[in-house]
């Protein structure tokens, strides 16, 4: 039995108010909470075992390399990959893109060849791409969407060509909330001889993942939106991958062997890690993997379908309320408008009644642009969202709508 009450003691800030007002915390897409668990782990460490990591022979240094390596394989686990020499740690989501864009177009990428990607992903699947068109004359390929929210398939199949070289797209829309049927997808590019990239920074936190069963060659996500520390996340990449790769950064830590005429780089993970590691973020993560874990990820997902099922019902019941995206398969998102309100003063006003909610275009302009918008107000759920919390969303937005 879920005991979302119980849950909820284990996050003490969803019990402070805003404005003298209840926190509804409802901008978990942006960031989640972090129970009391994850925060103590990092506070011990701190306290009791804070040395860098890796080669030091002193006691604290080994404790420290032994908690990082350890959350290393809690994360191998926990996405079910083969090996921990395919868990690299990065800063979050972001760096992992930019890592995959960046080494795999400088190695395997020449001017002209093509990237698929999507017209849902958010800026950080974008940009990094850009980026490398600028640098070495790549080409972004798109896939549309149908009005449903949902990637037409057929598109994507006629997008592949013999100068296609990487699909990049995201595992879940984070303003839309379709969950994209990434295994067929991959299925689709692999066929074509065609590794693919994940953005999972809005799967990892809901969905149950197996990278091996996926089949996917990268595979990117935080830790900050799944209950653990900001500043830290992973990038899973196949072996194979990994050791064809360039580093993405030079410096301590990922080296074999440095002269001033030739440097030889450290196999896979730390070939990508260069500098030292937030090795008490590393622990954070794994203690909030271990968190979602001992809930049962099946029983979360199960919570915050039901919960995103009332919230879609209850919200569809407000004259004037458009909901952006419903496709068949949704994740715990929801975004919408009313009537001609603005977002940003939608927004603004249910802060005011406590409620928080992400407003604007989500760092996926060209989404909101397909969409013919400028934006939408986005309430997300977390493990420790109740009924009650939307039942107040409505009726802080039946407020705000007589305001006008």
């Amino acid at each position: 039995m879920y005991d979302i009450e119980k849950v909820r003691k284990d996050f003490p800030i969803l019990q402070r108010t805003v404005y003298n007002k209840p926190l509804v915390y409802l901008d978990n897409g942006a960031t989640t909470q972090k129970p009391l668990c994850v925060l103590d782990a990092m506070r011990n460490e701190y306290l009791n075992v804070n040395a860098n990591v890796h080669r030091g022979v002193h006691w604290m240094s080994q404790q420290a390399t032994e908690l990082h390596e350890a959350a290393r394989e809690t994360v191998r686990q926990f996405i079910h990959a083969a090996s921990t020499t395919e868990i690299v740690f990065t800063r979050g989501t972001t760096e992992g893109l930019n890592l995959v864009a960046s080494s795999f177009a400088d190695a395997m990428m020449e001017p002209g060849d093509e990237v698929i990607v999507s017209v849902m992903e958010h800026h950080s699947n974008i940009v990094p791409w850009q980026l490398q068109a600028a640098k070495k004359g790549i080409v972004l390929r798109v896939i549309p969407m149908n009005d449903r929210g949902e990637l037409c398939l057929e598109a994507y199949e006629q997008l592949f060509s013999e100068r296609t070289k990487i699909v990049s797209i995201c595992h879940v829309s984070n303003v839309l909330g379709t969950v994209n049927p990434i295994d067929k997808m991959i299925r689709m590019a692999h066929a074509h001889h065609v590794p693919v990239m994940v953005d999972g920074a809005q799967g990892a936190p809901h969905l149950p993942l197996d990278v091996q069963a996926m089949d996917c060659d990268f595979y990117a996500f935080s830790g900050h939106k799944m209950y653990g520390p900001t500043g830290v996340g992973v990038l899973y990449g196949k072996e194979e991958w990994l050791e064809k790769l360039p580093p993405y950064q030079g410096g301590g830590e990922m080296i074999a062997h440095v002269s001033f005429e030739h440097t030889t780089f450290e196999r896979p993970p730390l070939k990508f890690e260069a500098g030292t590691p937030d090795y008490v973020a590393t622990h954070g993560l794994a203690t909030a993997i271990q968190y979602m874990q001992q809930l049962g990820v099946e029983a979360i997902r199960n919570h915050e379908m039901a919960l995103t099922r009332y919230a879609t019902e209850q919200l569809k019941q407000i004259e004037g309320l458009r909901i952006y995206g419903e496709a068949a398969e949704k994740d715990a998102v929801i975004s919408f408008l009313v009537g001609d309100i603005h977002p940003m003063d939608m927004g603004t006003l249910l802060d005011r009644l406590g409620i928080a909610v992400r407003t604007g275009h989500h760092c996926a302009q060209p989404l909101v642009d397909r969409l013919g918008i400028q934006g939408t107000v986005r309430a997300s759920f977390a493990l420790y969202n109740t009924r009650e919390e939307v039942d107040a969303l409505v009726e802080g937005l039946k407020r705000v709508i007589r305001m006008f």
